[in-house]
């Protein structure tokens, strides 16, 4: 079983804590606390018949607060899931901040990915798909924006299986003698030595 760190980031009530949530236990509340600090959900993930992985999936406070905290969990972490709330555009433009601490902490191949979130009301959109676009594409993330709806579940697994198959295209290889997964960083297959 292949294990992976990610972590989500973004303003207060944009959704981490639901997102989470409905993933991870296919649940919604509708009044959710917010995340005094941290706290960590684990979810196992079936990527394809070969590639099975298990998430640790870290959630952070959106308060100023704590901020403070966020820095020392970007360490080995392989992504992060920059979170906004579609309508809130102050919550598009405070993903700088998050991306800003992302970069300076974590390593260099992070995975990075936009979320946007409460695509069920979409009568209250303050922010369009192209302006989530420019900002994906500004902050280096590995895909488009996916937007997201925790309450219905639209695409909510989308989000994260993206996050897999980019963690197996970047950081994993198939031993071309016994056919094993085994990460990049490694000359040798660990299975087999070859």
């Amino acid at each position: 079983m292949l294990k992976y760190k990610i972590i989500l980031a973004g303003s207060v009530n944009v959704g981490k804590s639901s997102l989470i949530a409905r993933f991870c236990d296919n649940v919604f509340h509708e009044r959710t606390k917010g995340t005094i600090g941290v706290a960590f959900k684990k979810k196992r993930v079936n990527v394809d018949d070969k590639h099975k992985i298990e998430f640790t999936i870290w959630d952070f406070g959106g308060e100023e607060k704590y901020r403070t905290l966020f820095p020392s969990y970007c360490s080995g972490v392989s992504a992060a899931l920059i979170l906004y709330d579609i309508t809130n555009s102050s919550s598009l433009e405070d993903i700088k901040a998050w991306v800003k601490i992302v970069d300076e902490n974590a390593f260099p191949e992070v995975i990075k990915i936009l979320i946007g979130t409460k695509i069920d009301l979409k009568d209250q959109r303050e922010v369009s798909i192209e302006l989530a676009k420019n900002a994906s594409k500004k902050f280096n993330c590995a895909v488009d924006p996916i937007e997201t709806s925790s309450k219905t579940g639209e695409k909510v697994e989308d989000a994260f299986m993206n996050v897999a198959r980019e963690i197996i295209n970047r950081f994993m290889q198939t031993c071309p003698s016994c056919g094993e997964i085994f990460s990049k960083k490694l000359k040798i297959c660990n299975f087999c030595g070859n």
